[in-house]
């Protein structure tokens, strides 16, 4: 483990996000077990390198909740470092003696971080966010010369002006004179209107980050079990189905046969006796 939590404190999300990510989610995830040890000498006994573990365990869970916030015109690293500050709060006041997992503490402070960083960048996203827009948003106001909107006439004519379509200004007329919404519905309203604040569709439900970091548990318990399942056969057998079932370009019978000298009965016979020994190990 020591390579790779080596290797995802010597990144930093917008340096090389690509590599960030694949470091991160190279670091093993925690068992349970080990998860409690970690949790209890950080709570009991403020041990710092336990901290530093349990964070760079759960980095990868990060990175899928991040994944649900696109679309918003930030920066997908922003978002990940955004969730990463979530991260370490919720292991600073993560209690082993609760009964539950890091990971369903953490969704709720890596969300928070992530909601308040799209907060803070919501009027810039709402406002401006192409080169021409940008343009509009620094001359729409003193060219603006009442509180009505535009006429047509008007439109055609700052558009000219500052070398942008029709479109574009009436778009930009618009994002400017609409207001500001709270994120949260505010205290006093009906509740049954409450859905409509941000808070309840800022983030995209198509994604359970954690149902997503469970299958991406589950597959690397498989991988680690086939792994020493597949070490426990004899070179031929493993070969025999490395190259029938795992490499890209699978090998037919015969194909092998010539390999090895022998019928292709004998290498059917050969790779159903492996699966049968493969599945008995991993059933073990």
């Amino acid at each position: 483990m020591g390579k790779e939590l080596q290797r995802v404190e010597m990144l930093v999300p917008g340096r090389d996000l690509d590599a960030y990510i694949r470091a991160a989610s190279s670091v093993a995830i925690l068992s349970a077990e080990q998860e409690r040890e970690l949790a209890e000498r950080l709570f009991f006994e403020n041990d710092l390198e336990a901290a530093r573990q349990m964070v760079l365990a759960h980095l990868r869970f990060v990175v899928h909740i991040a994944r649900s916030y696109s679309g918003y015109g930030l920066s997908q690293a922003d978002l990940i470092q955004e969730g990463n500050v979530g991260l370490m709060k919720a292991v600073r006041r993560f209690n082993p003696e609760k009964g539950v997992r890091l990971v369903s503490f953490a969704v709720h402070w890596i969300r928070a971080e992530i909601h308040e960083f799209i907060l803070r960048n919501w009027r810039i996203v709402k406002i401006a966010t192409t080169k021409s827009q940008r343009k509009l948003f620094f001359n729409l106001r003193s060219n603006k010369k009442r509180l009505a909107w535009f006429t047509n006439e008007e439109v055609s004519s700052l558009a000219r002006d500052l070398g942008v379509d029709e479109k574009t200004v009436r778009e930009m007329e618009g994002r400017m004179a609409s207001q500001d919404t709270s994120f949260d519905s505010p205290l006093g309203d009906d509740e049954d209107a409450a859905y409509l604040a941000p808070a309840y569709y800022l983030e995209d439900k198509r994604f359970d980050p954690a149902t997503q970091l469970e299958e991406a548990d589950w597959n690397q318990q498989s991988i680690d079990s086939l792994e020493n399942a597949m070490s426990q056969l004899d070179e031929r057998s493993r070969d025999i189905l490395q190259q029938r079932w795992l490499a890209e370009e699978k090998s037919t019978l015969h194909e092998l046969a010539a390999q090895y000298g022998v019928s292709a009965e004998r290498i059917r016979q050969l790779e159903k006796n492996a699966m049968k020994k493969l599945k008995g190990s991993m059933l073990a």
